[in-house]
């Protein structure tokens, strides 16, 4: 049975509330959602709490989460605050 991943466009204005919205989404999802950060040009210590928060429910709810269009600058505070290990990345 093929698996079909959840969407979620993220908001960069409204990062953290795009980020629980999309937490929410975990309940539904069969394996994978994917959070589209392509709109998303900087991060702030609000989001970076709300996705510590999508980390700890995907991990309880054993979702898959991917982040994609993640640009380099953003990259690099989930890096500096050892958050990368926790999602998957793609283009």
């Amino acid at each position: 049975m093929a698996t079909i991943a959840v969407w979620v466009k993220i908001d960069g204005e409204h990062l953290a509330d795009s980020l629980l919205g999309g937490r929410d989404r975990l309940d539904g999802a069969d394996g994978e959602v994917v959070f589209d950060f392509s709109s998303v040009r900087r991060i702030d210590p609000s989001a970076l709490r709300a996705m510590e928060e999508v980390a700890r429910a995907a991990d309880e709810k054993t979702v898959k989460v991917v982040l994609r269009g993640v640009n380099i600058d953003v990259y690099k505070v989930l890096k500096l605050v050892n958050l990368t290990p926790r999602f998957s990345f793609m283009n």
